[in-house]
């Protein structure tokens, strides 16, 4: 990075301090916060089908008052009133249909994030429903296994609706996956990581300008939080046993990003993370890692090996991207000895490398920051803001294209039903946060990255954007058709 560009960025952004790790700006709460700990790990509730055995589900949008910071109630807005919303736990090639029932009083649209689906049920920014209708979203879940998350989607304010509750977790199994001898049961744990600021009152403090778009001032560049929850918990703590057991990893923030990595490492000194997933799948071989960093709507899936610590040990996750409050994540207390059959396995899965010369087409997006100017400042792609008139991509149904990413500022770009693979970052191979099969990668300041991307599945009108939510409602993202 030029030291003259970088400068300019940074004033651009009046970011003070700024450095090329940091995604937003945080919010301070106003309420005493608990300290780091002291507040036992949940699980969300697990979706149920309408009837036992069934394919039909239904979830309701609602308003409800919850426990988040100890003594104080939070309003959230919460998929059957919950944050986060029910975990789906369902199977690979059996279809099911969502109800969605929006019992807010602003209108929604739901995105299965990393889902195969037709368009329609896709959670198109500007497919809303109203408030006290319905509707039913179909999916195919014709895709392999995989860590995938639900979130609302609604053009202009998918920022403010996620952070006041609108995500949850959906985990798709498959035959390959249940075969592998990887922790299964209650050792098979989904940890949804999200920062969040709180005011006097205990309400979600967001700097939301009433009935408009956006975020004020300085914010634009993205939201951050000085709590960090994990399932909805802050800073919580998780007894285990001294076995292996695996986590799903979702960062689920607005825009903070995550260094995370356990502290202390194991005494052996040996690589603590063993990722064995990535965004939309197995990974073809594991991979140890001694960090796992994720972006705005990444995920891995990750084994840790608990027998490395001597009963007694507490092992904290932390984030050496802050320095604060948010440089801590939760804590794994060593509890007990457990019997441990789980291993993992030198090969997970079939995983089909693309090469660039399969593919039929190349395109460029261009992501940067526009103004301030007489219409306001906007994040771009390609220099336009979001139009759902017009296309900028008409990709064939059935192919591989070469897309390559570039940006001024951190940029996790989601692609909407295309899976691809990194194929080089700056001119080089692609790192460990690169692995696998992904639907989002992070573009860092002043980056080019390639990736290799399939269209399977259907045809019809997708959205590629950034996922650092301030930027995606500030028209950061582009109409693509496959056709």
């Amino acid at each position: 990075m030029r030291r003259r560009a970088f400068l300019g960025l940074a004033g651009a952004l009046a970011i003070p301090g700024c450095t090329a790790e940091r995604a937003g700006v945080v919010l301070a709460s106003r309420l005493p916060l608990p300290r780091p700990f002291t507040v036992p790990l949940t699980m969300p509730a697990v979706a149920r089908p309408l009837v036992d055995g069934g394919t039909a589900y239904e979830l309701v949008q609602r308003p409800s008052r919850v426990e988040i910071i100890p003594g104080t109630r939070t309003e959230v807005w919460g998929y059957d009133g919950t944050f986060p919303g029910p975990t789906f736990d369902v199977r690979a090639g059996r279809p099911i249909t969502v109800s969605m029932v929006n019992e807010l009083p602003v209108p929604t649209s739901t995105h299965l994030h990393g889902g195969v689906n037709p368009p329609q049920f896709d959670g198109y920014p500007t497919h809303l429903v109203v408030p006290t209708r319905r509707f039913v979203h179909e999916y195919p879940l014709s895709q392999p296994a995989a860590t995938l998350w639900y979130h609302d989607h609604r053009m202009d304010f998918t920022g403010p609706q996620v952070y006041r509750g609108l995500a949850g977790m959906f985990i798709l199994r498959d035959d390959v996956d249940d075969a592998l001898p990887l922790p299964k049961g209650d050792k098979d744990i989904p940890l949804l990581i999200c920062d969040r600021a709180f005011d006097a009152d205990g309400s979600f403090l967001y700097p939301s300008l009433p009935g408009r778009p956006g975020v004020k001032g300085e914010y634009h560049q993205g939201v951050e939080g000085d709590v960090i929850l994990v399932n909805g918990a802050p800073w919580p703590e998780l007894e285990v046993d001294s076995t292996r057991y695996r986590f799903r990893l979702l960062n689920a923030s607005n825009a903070r990003r995550y260094d995370l990595r356990l502290d202390p490492a194991p005494p052996d000194s040996s690589a603590p993370f063993t990722q064995v997933g990535s965004d939309v799948g197995l990974l073809g071989a594991p991979q140890r890692l001694d960090r796992v960093v994720l972006a705005s709507a990444e995920r891995a899936d990750v084994v840790v090996d608990f027998g490395a610590y001597p009963v007694g040990t507490e092992v904290t996750l932390v984030n050496r991207l802050d320095a604060g409050p948010a440089g801590q994540v939760m804590r794994f207390r060593v509890a007990r000895r457990g019997n441990d059959d789980s291993r993992v396995p030198a090969k997970l899965a079939d995983l089909e490398p693309l090469a660039p010369g399969r593919a039929v087409h190349r395109r460029r997006f261009d992501f940067r920051l526009s103004g301030p100017g007489a219409h306001g400042t906007h994040w771009k792609i390609n220099g336009e803001t979001f139009d759902p008139a017009r296309t900028s991509a008409t990709p064939r149904l059935g192919t591989t294209e070469l897309w390559t990413f570039s940006s001024d500022f951190h940029h996790p770009v989601h692609v909407h039903l295309g899976h691809f693979q990194v194929y080089r970052r700056n001119g080089r191979a692609p790192g460990p946060a690169d692995a696998g099969w992904k639907d989002t990668v992070d573009v860092r300041p002043f980056e080019v990255v390639e990736v290799l991307v399939r269209f399977e599945g259907h045809r019809g009108r997708y959205v590629l954007h950034c996922h650092n939510l301030e930027h995606e409602d500030m028209a950061m993202m582009a109409n693509f058709d496959v056709v």
